[in-house]
């Protein structure tokens, strides 16, 4: 008795018996006013933002390509409109094509209608008399005195001394460079004419002035044929992901009505469905026994963009077999040492059920809220590029030889008439990026941060709104005598006025703590980002431990924002109450928490794994063609894992958004049940909330709850 006094006051005191408490409180006020009066002055403030960065912002900076007169190349209702592309006179001069996407690339850059599709030079042009008209496009505007010489054309920066076949790649010209049996060719040739000295040189001269131009052509490559997948797959990706949604519902639907035998029917199949992926990968082992090339390793390949070089090793089904055994093995001694305390969950998911019955708007609520945080991202990246692009043109002295000059901010309607081109003869003032030395621009960088800080702020807020709706509803079914005559008429509606009209600086509250340190996780994956070639060990091991740290304070205020939400909801106390009370109430019932609340979170888990395995099986049999009444029918793939991969992550979010209303829906009757306990005693006088079926079952297997009610009565 005196360990049990010592437990309780350590944990706070347990709930005595009201006769007046009739669950969610009606009579309330509101709450937490100063983080309310905080976050509508964040949200003016966050708007002021917006309104200026749409005010000074220019999002064409980063849709079009800039000429070094700072002029947009493809921009309507300019005389570059029909010049989409961006041409640089002498490529060799751009250090890499990083330097070119930040628009520093030291030459003259013109804007065209096209990218050259063919070898010329200047020289051959002037000699031949021929493909003026051609050559012509390449130079600057309104040149067409093709009959000065080479030298001067070079001096006055009138046209390029050559042009080489090229490919549009982000709007800019890059080098059509290919690989043909390892040799490096553009267009078809491997040697080119550099129009000046008028003699041959190999393209690796040309590649080594645009060196990782490989890299980027591979990228360019491959982003192209995941967007072809894209185009010929996106209505049988449609297709999956309305098959999940239907599962899904369908799913629901029958826990409400089966949900015993469900839940066991979704553990025999989930254990089903990864015993045939052994089979499967044992089958897929044995029968490339012996073909040649399926005894290398993964590790001698190397990275593949194409995953179905993969597919013909016998490694990687054996290690598909092996992680498939070890999950299989895991689920099994889990379903075992936890069989009893699984029946206890079923009976908190059948009680859900009712539940969510009797609410069915809660399945159609999680929508509110995916909509309301669609918006938020949507603000935030729409702040974001027009802050990024705010800037202004920065035009800096570029010279090809040594100039002190070099590199300096200058001004190009009076460059020509400072003493820069009389002591740099071939320097040039032209456009370098965008940028600016007034405080708006030097302080760019605080409003991104802000931006960020409350599209954390909101989007936390939206979801703790959706939380404290949701508990708000079947709080009110579990504390309903007369289940569900005593229910309101519309829970849902109820309880999103009461917190919206009470709560909202409770909201914020929490939302703000969880917003903080969000916000300084990512200042640490900044800074993780920025050390990855640091030598300095003892900073790597101590911004490791910050992470891991914050990693894990994240996830506990998580927990305890959503335990608070569910307290708030119910008694309408401000949020740090809230928050003590449910952190005492689950540790005065820690046991139950840790082996009843989370088996149930791990049998939802299951439920989404299911789902999620079933439509990823049929989306691999679909575009891998093995399906034989449909064989005809699936596209064409260059990666059949683009959709796939697509279906998947698809059907995870969509299984999870219906889960979610019942892992909601059972943490709030956790809470409820475990109140329920301290409140009554299952007397006439005090009777339980909780349904004939959910106390069977609980207080069967917690006798010593039955004991302990006794005492304290």
């Amino acid at each position: 008795m005196g360990d049990q006094e010592n437990y309780y006051g350590k944990h706070g005191e347990p709930r005595k018996y009201d006769p007046n408490f009739k669950g969610p409180i009606h009579n309330r006020s509101c709450t937490d006013i100063l983080c309310c009066i905080l976050i509508v002055l964040g949200i003016i403030a966050y708007v002021a933002v917006g309104i200026v960065a749409w005010t000074y912002g220019d999002p064409r900076k980063v849709i079009y390509p800039t000429d070094s007169r700072g002029q947009f190349c493809g921009q309507a209702g300019t005389p570059n409109e029909k010049k989409p592309f961006l041409f640089y006179f002498n490529i060799m001069k751009c250090a890499s094509p990083l330097v070119l996407l930040q628009f520093q690339c030291p030459t003259t850059q013109i804007c065209v209608d096209q990218c050259p599709d063919r070898f010329l030079t200047y020289y051959s042009v002037i000699a031949t008399q021929q493909n003026f008209d051609y050559y012509k496009q390449f130079c600057r505007p309104g040149f067409n005195n093709f009959s000065k010489s080479l030298n001067e054309v070079l001096r006055d920066r009138d046209c390029p001394a050559m042009i080489t076949p090229s490919k549009p790649f982000t709007r800019r010209c890059f080098p059509a460079i290919n690989l043909k049996k390892g040799v490096v060719m553009v267009g078809n040739s491997t040697t080119f004419d550099d129009g000046i000295d008028q003699k041959s040189r190999n393209i690796t001269d040309l590649v080594e002035g645009a060196k990782k131009a490989n890299i980027v052509l591979e990228a360019r490559q491959v982003a192209m044929k995941i967007f072809e997948d894209y185009t010929v797959s996106w209505y049988w990706i449609i297709i999956g992901l309305v098959i999940a949604m239907v599962i899904s519902l369908i799913f629901v639907v029958l826990l409400r009505f089966l949900a015993g035998i469900m839940i066991w029917v979704m553990i025999i199949m989930l254990i089903a469905v990864m015993g045939y992926g052994i089979f499967h990968c044992y089958m897929e082992y044995a029968r490339l026994k012996g073909e040649s090339g399926s005894d290398v390793t993964i590790t001698d390949i190397g990275l593949q963009m194409d995953l179905r070089v993969y597919l013909h090793l016998r490694q990687t089904w054996l290690a598909f077999m092996i992680i498939l055994c070890i999950m299989e093995v895991i689920v099994i001694l889990l379903l075992i040492f936890l069989r009893k305390r699984i029946m206890i969950a079923i009976a908190l998911i059948k009680e859900a059920s009712r539940a969510v019955g009797h609410v069915m708007s809660s399945l159609v609520f999680p929508l509110f809220t995916f909509l309301l945080v669609c918006l938020c991202i949507a603000y935030w990246a729409i702040t974001a590029v027009f802050l990024s692009t705010s800037n202004d043109a920065v035009y800096k002295v570029f010279n090809e030889t040594q100039c002190d000059y070099s590199g300096n901010i200058c001004n190009p309607e009076t460059f020509n008439s400072t003493n820069v081109t009389r002591l740099c003869p071939d320097a040039r003032c032209q456009f370098a990026f965008y940028g600016g030395e007034t405080y708006y621009h030097k302080y760019l960088i605080v409003f991104q941060i802000y931006n960020a800080f409350m599209f954390l702020w909101l989007a936390n807020f939206v979801i703790a709104l959706g939380q404290v709706t949701l508990a708000g509803a079947f709080a009110s079914y579990y504390w309903a005598f007369k289940k569900p005559d005593d229910m309101p008429a519309f829970p849902i509606f109820s309880s999103l006025g009461r917190a919206l009209r009470y709560h909202t600086g409770s909201l914020a509250f929490g939302s703000l703590i969880l917003a903080i340190v969000q916000l300084i996780r990512i200042m640490l994956e900044y800074l993780d980002h920025k050390l990855k070639g640091a030598e300095n060990k003892c900073a790597r091991f101590l911004l490791c431990c910050l992470k891991c740290c914050f990693w894990c304070l994240e996830k506990f205020i998580k927990f305890l924002n959503r335990n608070a939400y569910i307290m708030i909801a119910i008694y309408g106390t401000n949020f740090c109450t809230s928050a003590r009370n449910a952190f005492f109430l689950l540790m005065r019932n820690i046991i139950r928490v840790a082996v009843l609340d989370k088996v149930t979170d791990f049998l939802l888990f299951l439920g989404k794994l299911l789902i999620v395995g079933c439509v990823g099986i049929l989306a691999f049999f679909f575009f891998t063609h093995r399906i034989r009444i449909v064989q005809d029918t699936a596209p064409t793939l260059n990666y059949y894992w683009v959709p796939i991969l697509t279906v998947v992550i698809g059907s995870y979010l969509i299984a999870h958004g219906f889960f979610s209303v019942y892992a909601m829906c059972v943490d709030t009757l956790f809470l409820c049940f475990c109140e329920d306990l301290e409140r009554n005693d299952g007397s006439l006088e005090r009777p339980y909330y909780m349904s004939p079926e959910l106390r069977e079952i609980l207080l069967k297997n917690n006798p010593e709850t039955l004991k302990s009610s006794e005492t304290e009565s």
